[in-house]
Parts: structure tokens; sequence; C-alpha cells
């Protein structure tokens, strides 16, 4: 049961998206709330496990709102503009749902977070000590159990506030680590950031679309300031 937040100026969409958690039948908890401003008291002082916030609010926008509170928790946007899923990622929010939303795809959000929060409670950490470039390989720690990871098995990472979802082909495995710790443990022969929030495996780059990178099923942003770099490297 995941405990819901939803902010939006728009009744409709509020309850469009109480409707599909209601639909998913899973015991959901939901408090609403149509102006940002007024939300922040609460959200300072209660927990909550996924935030749904529209962007183009008055008062306080959706983005102002995210950056305003201490401890966010995980965020998906909801919003009728395509063009803030980039700065989304670099607020750490995991998921962009462009309005009108629809129900299968509004899924895949709730999946992705249940998901988070599942790999999330393993408590996984990488040795960064460990970290041996000559077998290309990292040890993943769990409790007392380690186990290798290849680097070639790596497609991307993502950031996401203070942990660090790594992609392989068939599984993805959550730890606790920023983007920057995880540049000194995967190494830049074979790994280039080009994003804030994204690291790729350069021998995985299959193809480019405009400002993004088409990978094993994902779409993942390429930030301005890191473009130079990659065009350098793919010519």
């Amino acid at each position: 049961m995941l405990k819901c937040v939803i902010i939006d100026d728009e009744p409709l969409a509020r309850e469009v998206i109480e409707g599909y958690l209601t639909k998913l039948d899973a015991g959901h908890s939901v408090v609403q709330f149509g102006n940002a401003r007024t939300a922040l008291d609460y959200m300072e002082n209660h927990g909550s496990d996924v935030l749904f916030l529209d962007i183009e609010m008055p008062e306080m926008s959706g983005i102002e709102f995210l950056k305003a509170l201490s401890h966010p928790p995980l965020t998906i946007f909801t919003t009728a503009y395509r063009n803030y899923a980039f700065e989304g990622y670099e607020l750490g929010v995991i998921d962009f749902l462009l309005k009108p939303v629809p129900y299968d795809r509004f899924v895949q959000a709730i999946e992705k977070v249940q998901d988070f929060l599942k790999l999330k409670a393993e408590n996984l950490k990488l040795e960064n000590s460990h970290a041996d470039h000559n077998s290309g390989s990292v040890f993943v720690k769990s409790g007392l159990q380690r186990i290798k990871l290849q680097f070639d098995e790596v497609t991307h990472i993502q950031g996401l506030k203070d942990y660090a979802i790594i992609f392989t082909s068939d599984q993805k495995i959550v730890v606790k680590g920023t983007v920057k710790a995880m540049l000194e443990i995967f190494p830049g022969t074979d790994f280039i950031r080009v994003h804030k929030s994204f690291i790729v495996a350069i021998p995985k780059i299959r193809q480019i679309e405009k400002n993004r990178i088409l990978l094993n099923g994902y779409q993942v942003p390429i930030g301005r300031s890191y473009r130079s770099e990659l065009e350098k490297l793919l010519k």
C-alpha cells in the first residue's frame, strides 16, 4: 500500500489520478491538494511514498514546490507540457506523465515506484574498494552476501536522490550512492555521463534521437552541457 499525495490546481486532473489509484484496488491512501502552497506544511510533517505533482500552477509551480521540500518523496510529474521532462530528471523525479494520462501508462509509473521501493529495501551497496578494472567488475554487498557485477553487463545508471539504479539487460539494482560516486567506480573508458542524472555504457549506445539515447527499451535524456562530449566520443 502506497501513501499518495496529489497536487494539481485542476480538480478533474486530481480525480483522474485518484480514480486510477482506486482502480488498482491496492488500498493506497490518497490526499489531494489544489494549491501547492497549502500542501507545503502537510508534506513537511507527514510521510508519503509518492507525490503526483502538476507543474503549471498559480502562486507556486510544481518545480518551485519540489525545490522547497527538505525531504521530497518519490515524485511523478503530471503535466500537459512535454518540455519539462528533462528538468524533472534533474530534480530526481522518478517518472513523467503527460496529460491526459492513459491508465496503462499510469500503471507503469506505479510499478516503477513499487519496484524502486522494493529494491531500495534490499539495502545494497557497491564496494568501491573492491572495484577491479582489470577483471571488469565490482562487488555488490547485501548484508553478508557479496555478488559480483560485471561492468559489461551494465547498460546505464540513473541517479535518484541519494540512490542509483543500475540497469543491466535483464535486471535492475538499486544501491546507496550518487551519480558522482558511481563515476568513481565505473571506468571512464567504458562509461560516460550524458545528463546530470544519467551515466551510459559507451559500447551499449546504438541509437540517438535528438536529445535522447534509445537504450534497451529506455529513453535516456542527453543534457545540453554533456552533448558536445558525447558527440566527440561518437565521431
